[in-house]
């Protein structure tokens, strides 16, 4: 829970509709998007370094410059450098939050 946590109403959208999500910031100033994903696949850069926590579902996850996939699942996170991408493969319904540094 966020406590005097503002939410930007109007969603993010990617991939046609596949992969929406909205962007809150803490009263402490902390950046976070909760977001849903379809199956799909899909390819995100980053600027600013992210940790992506799994709320519900599955998903494998390559980041930049690696050269294997790992698995995610619901209570389970990754971390992204800044300036770098990911390659993510959703297979069901993907619930998740960013919390960017």
């Amino acid at each position: 829970m966020y406590k005097n946590a503002t939410i930007t109403k109007k969603a993010n959208v990617y991939f046609d509709g596949k992969v929406s999500s909205r962007s809150i910031e803490t009263a402490e100033g902390e950046k976070k998007t909760l977001g849903f994903m379809l199956p799909g696949d899909y390819q995100f850069n980053t600027a600013a370094a992210e940790i992506m926590e799994v709320l519900a579902g599955a998903c494998e996850v390559k980041i930049k410059g690696e050269s294997t996939w790992n698995t995610y699942t619901a209570g389970q996170s990754f971390d992204v450098p800044a300036n770098s991408a990911f390659d993510i493969k959703v297979s069901e319904p993907l619930d998740y939050i960013c919390h960017f540094s």
